[in-house]
């Protein structure tokens, strides 16, 4: 690819650049206990719920356990991580390839230029797009392909945010598009005021509620758990070929390679799109039975960054006398992580606990080997020296709850 394309002024090989994953979303085979693990567990807060009962049959919707779609966040995002039924995605003939569990993979691009322009450019390499337009509720414009298992991967621009008093944006404002959309489009200050002049009440969305108690103190604030969650990702796979991963990754969507690991005679490849040393993992399919991952997906994981290395140890104690199983993988697989853990949620996928990620310079180049603290699983310390990057990479903004 030759540099083609002016992407605010600045030429790039494609006309898009992905900045972060914005959110991630799993089909669930237990989904109240997927509930429960994710939102009075983890952490996450309900910002919308969407009943999908309207899209199907009454016949159909009566044999469904539940007929929701469930948003959440972590912060001011609307949303960072999603999760239904796996059999409410195939009543509405959403159904996945043979262990395919993530619902979608999204990632931020800096424009709606970028989003349209990039759908463009999909579709001139032949790659196929699922859907474009304007997400509700959510607010995000997007476009949608699929990487070669039929993963979704979106690219978006603009998702809503919440503010101060926990408020998403009421019915009345969601304004959604199925269809990519004409340039310029009206902005979010318009369409607020709109709404205001029209005399639709602003705090008549979906406000999550605590369950649990304020009863931790954690780095001076009270709050239902012992730890935050500050950031999400990386995404973890297991292919079943290493070069059409590559190739689309990389060659269509534009990931770096940081630093590729040789384990028990598996190669495996760890990608970055910003300074974090990686927001996508790639494994071989072999390697889940060597490391008794369960067989259901080809996700092998998905990270949620904690604050602190303190709150990461208070996790995994909170998480254990929850009656959560936690499990850890040799090192060499989580390359410029430092110490981690891994949830097992009630689908058996590992959910990631962490709280530092080396980052990388203007050189591309990640810390050396030896340069790296040794990590002994059976002999977590008390507490750590800092390394040079500690605390790097993206800041949380705003208070914690």
């Amino acid at each position: 690819m030759g540099e083609n394309f002016n992407v605010g002024g600045v030429m790039l090989d494609r006309p898009f650049r992905i900045r972060r994953l914005g959110h991630f979303m799993f089909n669930f085979n237990n989904i109240h206990e997927a509930y429960k693990f994710y939102i009075d567990l983890l952490g996450f807060s309900i910002t919308d719920t969407v009943d999908m009962s309207g899209r199907l049959t009454s016949e159909v919707a009566a044999s469904l356990d539940d007929l929701n779609m469930y948003l959440s966040r972590y912060g001011s995002d609307h949303h960072a991580f999603i999760f239904s039924s796996k059999n409410l995605a195939e009543a509405r003939g959403r159904g996945a390839p043979p262990k395919v569990t993530v619902g979608q993979l999204t990632w931020q691009v800096g424009s709606l230029d970028e989003v349209v322009n990039g759908e463009e450019w999909f579709r001139s390499q032949q790659m196929k797009i699922q859907k474009s337009g304007r997400d509700t509720p959510g607010s995000n414009w997007h476009t949608y392909t699929l990487d070669p298992w039929g993963h979704p991967n979106e690219i978006y621009y603009g998702i809503e945010q919440i503010g101060w008093n926990g408020y998403s944006k009421p019915k009345e404002l969601w304004r959604g598009f199925l269809e990519t959309p004409e340039r310029p489009q009206i902005p979010e200050y318009q369409e607020v005021q709109e709404a205001i002049d029209k005399g639709v009440d602003l705090c008549s969305g979906y406000r999550h509620q605590e369950t649990r108690e304020f009863s931790y103190a954690t780095d001076g604030i009270l709050m239902a758990r012992p730890f935050k969650i500050t950031s999400i990702g990386p995404v973890r796979f297991m292919v079943p070929n290493m070069e059409k991963a590559l190739e689309f990754y990389c060659g269509k969507l534009g990931f770096q390679t940081t630093e590729e690991v040789m384990w028990d005679g598996h190669r495996c490849v760890f990608l970055r799109i910003n300074t974090d040393h990686h927001a996508l993992a790639l494994y071989p399919e072999e390697i889940g039975p060597a490391l008794g991952l369960s067989d259901h997906s080809y996700c092998m994981s998905f990270g949620v960054q904690l604050y602190s290395y303190e709150q990461l140890q208070n996790a995994i104690r909170f998480l254990e006398e929850s009656g959560v199983t936690i499990r850890y993988l040799p090192p060499e697989l989580t390359p410029g992580m430092d110490y981690t853990a891994f949830a097992v949620d009630p689908d058996g996928h590992l959910v990631q606990l962490y709280y530092y990620m080396e980052q990388i310079g203007w050189d591309g180049r990640p810390r050396p080997q030896d340069r790296r603290r040794p990590i002994d699983h059976s002999n977590w310390p008390e507490t750590l020296d800092a390394a040079s990057d500690v605390f790097g990479g993206q800041t949380y903004l705003g208070p914690w709850a």
